[in-house]
């Protein structure tokens, strides 16, 4: 028991850690969004590019060739947006800012349209506040564009950072909890 106790005990610590260092990062992000939205490109760019590496690999396990040959040109699109993203990073601040705010609309509309048939009325009242929200964001994002480009990806980022640092620092100290009882 005290060996698991141990594990536990230092698990908690590296999850505190990892929340901390998650908060500050959305911190600093949020005193230079701008930045912080040429790392969000950056980094949206390097995912593009890794599946489409491996929508590629994955191409040759598919057994039909419509379904090859469509892979294989998936992968290719996916390989060259990733790397004119992280190559001309300003260049992909606007369409990718133009598509978060396209995607906001989009999934507001859904939770929305979810909220308004559930039956469950505090599922009801969560979607509909939280597609709400998510179609706010986007009218807000397009009502200023181009111009809410150069920061508002760098504003999300910095969010996401200082909502998940949040998190996993309640989670590490009730792991800390669960430890001392």
């Amino acid at each position: 028991a005290s060996k698991y106790r141990e594990r536990t005990m230092n698990s908690w610590i590296i999850w505190l850690v990892v929340g901390v260092i998650s908060f500050l990062g959305g911190l600093v992000a949020l005193a230079n969004p701008f930045a912080a939205t040429l790392t969000a490109v950056v980094l949206s760019g390097w995912l593009f590019i890794i599946v489409g590496v491996l929508t590629f690999i994955s191409a040759f396990s598919d057994q039909v060739w419509g379904g090859r040959i469509l892979a294989l040109f998936l992968s290719v699109l996916l390989v060259i947006l990733g790397s004119n993203l992280v190559g001309q990073p300003l260049r992909g601040i606007i369409p990718l800012t133009y598509f978060t705010a396209l995607m906001l609309i989009a999934a507001g509309a859904f939770r929305l349209l979810l909220g308004f048939g559930s039956s469950i009325p505090q599922l009801r009242w969560a979607m509909i506040v939280s597609g709400a929200i998510s179609v706010l964001m986007a009218v807000m994002i397009l009502s200023n564009f181009p111009q809410s480009a150069m920061v508002v990806l760098g504003v999300f980022l910095a969010f996401d950072l200082i909502l998940n640092g949040v998190t996993i620092i309640v989670l590490a100290l009730s792991r800390k909890t669960q430890t001392n009882n």
